[in-house]
């Protein structure tokens, strides 16, 4: 609807530019010659000796001021008979309008149209624009006003300077906004972080990146912030590593330790085969040994937060079981006899029914919140929300 609104008020006005420049100027300065030459005569313009004053002297001032009026109708003439050249200047104006609209529809069947529907619709503004800008120049030339393209050129050029330190920051954000949907650093219902925040993203106007954060709020970042800042795509790689930390005491096996978590991690329904769990020492010291593991999921399938949680459990379980304690805040001595391999063997039992599915609790809010932005939405997705 606005769209289709500015191209007809820009005709209104080109055309009442039109009418003002070819008839109403003109007529308007006939006249004013006309007021100022009678009243010259009156007041005693005219230099002594001349032929109008001696004439006028001998009582024709009437036949002077005749003389004057038919000078005046012969332009009004003369002007009337350049309207059909401004009729003909206000066809070409509708036709430009017409054609234009003609042109820039049809612009996907010459395969010039992008697969960005916002970038479509700024090609079609464009191509608009510039068929309007051809036909004002020739209208122009119909009916003899070159001469004036000039000086609305350089007025034009001068109020553009002026309006683009006024709106500086809007046309920033504007741009960035084209670049952005250009590039498409991230999709619609991405996880992402830009800069320190968080959330899924909902749709890129023309003046900002609308994020929904994990606990349900809106967030609108400037494009020119986004466009400028660090972003983190959680979404980009399907794969997505989780790792967490336990803390055994220093007499404890790091072994044993490891050999229990490695086999409770690989047991728990989404953690991937392939890149296969890992685990590192971080630190051994009278605090403790500090060990850290890792494991990858698929995005897709399973939700990183509830595998990790699932992973924890299971790991402090094991642990458990096999008599692995934490470091103690108490000094005790404990006697144990040493365990063999098949007996912890024995201890890794499978454990199944964890809830390990994708959390969409938040993808669905993002989906009702994008329907409601799918107007003013550079990004359209090209495939299912993740």
């Amino acid at each position: 609807m606005a769209s289709a609104f500015l191209p007809q008020r820009f005709v209104a006005i080109a055309l009442c530019c039109l009418l003002w420049l070819g008839v109403a100027f003109p007529a308007t300065a006939q006249s004013n010659q006309v007021d100022k030459a009678i009243a010259a005569l009156r007041t005693d313009p005219v230099e002594a000796g001349s032929p109008i004053r001696s004439r006028c002297d001998a009582g024709h001032l009437g036949e002077c001021v005749d003389r004057i009026v038919d000078n005046a109708n012969d332009a009004l003439v003369r002007l009337l008979e350049r309207v059909p050249q401004l009729i003909l200047a206000l066809l070409v104006l509708l036709f430009a309008s017409w054609i234009s609209r003609f042109i820039a529809n049809r612009l996907h069947l010459i395969k010039v149209r992008s697969q960005n529907p916002y970038m479509s619709g700024l090609l079609r503004t464009i191509v608009r624009t510039a068929i309007m800008l051809v036909a004002v120049l020739i209208a122009l030339d119909l009916i003899g006003l070159t001469s004036v393209v000039g000086a609305v050129l350089g007025s034009a050029g001068v109020v553009g300077l002026v309006l683009g330190f006024a709106f500086r920051e809007i046309a920033e954000n504007y741009i960035a906004g084209i670049l952005l949907s250009v590039r498409r650093p991230f999709e619609p219902g991405d996880h992402v972080m830009i800069e320190s925040r968080e959330g899924k993203v909902i749709s890129v106007n023309s003046r900002a990146t609308v994020l929904m954060t994990l606990d349900g709020n809106h967030l609108q970042l400037p494009n020119s912030l986004v466009f400028k800042s660090v972003v983190l795509n959680y979404s980009k790689n399907p794969k997505r590593r989780f790792d967490f930390g336990m803390l055994i005491d220093s007499s404890q096996s790091i072994r044993e330790s490891q050999t229990l978590a490695m086999a409770a991690i690989a047991q728990i329904e989404g953690v991937l085969d392939e890149p296969a769990p890992a685990w590192t020492v971080v630190e051994f010291g009278a605090a403790g040994i500090q060990l850290r593991f890792y494991g990858w999921v698929d995005q897709r399938e399973t939700d990183l937060g509830k595998v990790r949680s699932e992973a924890i459990r299971r790991v402090k379980s094991a642990f458990a079981d096999a008599g692995i304690e934490a470091p103690r805040t108490t000094y005790h001595i404990v006697t144990s006899r040493q365990r063999d391999a098949q007996e912890i063997d024995a201890m890794i039992e499978p454990e199944n029914g964890a809830d390990i599915s994708v959390n969409r609790d938040i993808d669905v809010q993002v989906a009702a919140a994008r329907e409601g932005d799918a107007g003013q939405n550079l990004l359209q997705p090209e495939s299912a929300p993740r």
